[in-house]
């Protein structure tokens, strides 16, 4: 224990010598968090829309107001040549083309039906397909608008219709606020975690210090140890000073307990720290290092289940996020902040980390080899 308080001191003066990590542990929580949510929105507004307008009747002039009154789409062009929209479009002024024909009114009025066209910019594929359903869904609403307004008139008979009424689970409003933050509050956590300690044994390689504790008679496991509780003590710092800005500029707070989040978070740290020292063991200089975990922390992020449904990957892409401590986390975080889940529900997820911390750092443990 002796030992092992020498080199905690040791690390603890190492770590505030060095203001480029200060900056880190509270910069970087701060500006990703205030930053990122906003960028990484879910939702598409301001769609640039052209009209082809080729009928300029009462009903098209209702529909195209009731588009653009939605906030969701501008209305970028409005002509009466599809060419002329089509151009638009190539030359990045609009994103979506609807096409009115000239029988619209006609069409709707004396045959109860009437054809739209719409063309969607695909380049950006999410934009399209989320576009085109929102269009098509305020021109249904745009339809039943009209229908009920043409039940009044005997020669139209009422129809039967069934009306659905939805209520929304954990997150009522939709906010995507509340999805994000708990994910880039992970991502935040694993990337001090992993690079920070990637680079901390290769350092002591380059400057040499790290021969001086080899001729020690300090054993492997104190010396994992000392570099791995400074990190794992300032990640649960990093998760605070998180957990704090979320409240303070989100207004999140956790339905479930703190304690939860804290308990997993623990375990989940000694992983990745522990997969930082192991990557350190191995690589030869700090350039390896960063490389290494820079390659690593973007398969954790792209198969996190941040930014994209794990259910929704490929079966082998889903065989690979199980080996992917940053997906548990990710998806513990929102269990606790948006369910109210509690360490019951989390069982299995804490075994499985608590498994990977095992592993790890064992593994980093017996591939130290000190050198006399």
């Amino acid at each position: 224990m002796r030992t092992l308080r020498f080199l905690l001191q040791k690390e603890f003066r190492q770590i505030f010598r060095d203001p480029s990590i200060i900056r880190l542990i509270f910069i970087m929580p701060i500006i990703q968090l205030m930053i990122l949510p906003w960028a990484a929105d879910y939702e598409i507004k301001n769609i640039k829309l052209s009209v082809v307008d080729k009928d300029h009747s009462d009903y098209s002039r209702q529909l195209i107001s009731k588009i653009t009154s939605t906030g969701y789409f501008q209305l970028a062009v409005y002509t009466n040549s599809y060419p002329e929209a089509l151009q638009q479009v190539e030359k990045g002024n609009a994103d979506l083309v609807m096409e009115i024909p000239a029988s619209f009114e006609k069409e709707l009025v004396k045959e109860d039906q009437a054809t739209l066209f719409l063309a969607m910019n695909a380049i950006d594929g999410v934009k399209a397909n989320l576009g085109s359903a929102y269009l098509r869904s305020i021109i249904q609403d745009f339809n039943r608008e009209v229908r009920l307004e043409w039940i009044q008139f005997p020669r139209f008979s009422p129809e039967t219709q069934i009306e659905i009424t939805s209520s929304n689970w954990f997150n009522p409003l939709m906010n995507y606020k509340y999805f994000m933050v708990p994910g880039i509050l992970v991502i935040l956590l694993t990337m001090i975690g992993v690079n920070l300690t990637a680079i901390n044994i290769v350092r002591e390689k380059e400057i040499g210090t790290i021969e001086q504790i080899n001729v020690t008679p300090v054993k492997k496991f104190h010396f994992i140890l000392g570099k791995l509780i400074p990190f794992w003590l300032i990640g649960l710092l990093v998760l605070t000073i998180g957990l704090t800005i979320a409240w303070l500029a989100y207004g999140i707070i956790p339905v479930g307990s703190f304690v939860t989040i804290y308990i997993f978070a623990a375990i989940f740290l000694l992983a990745v720290l522990g997969l930082g020292l192991l990557v350190s063991t191995y690589a030869e200089n700090q350039q390896q290092a960063m490389l290494v975990s820079f390659f690593i922390m973007m398969i954790f992020i792209l198969l996190g289940g941040l930014y994209t449904s794990i259910d929704g990957m490929p079966e082998w892409a889903k065989w690979i996020t199980r080996f992917n401590p940053v997906a548990y986390f990710i998806e513990v975080m929102r269990m606790v902040v948006l369910k109210g889940s509690g360490l019951a529900d989390i069982k299995k997820h804490l075994l499985i980390m608590f498994g990977f911390a095992v592993v790890l750092n064992s593994w980093a443990i017996l591939n130290y080899r000190k050198r006399s």
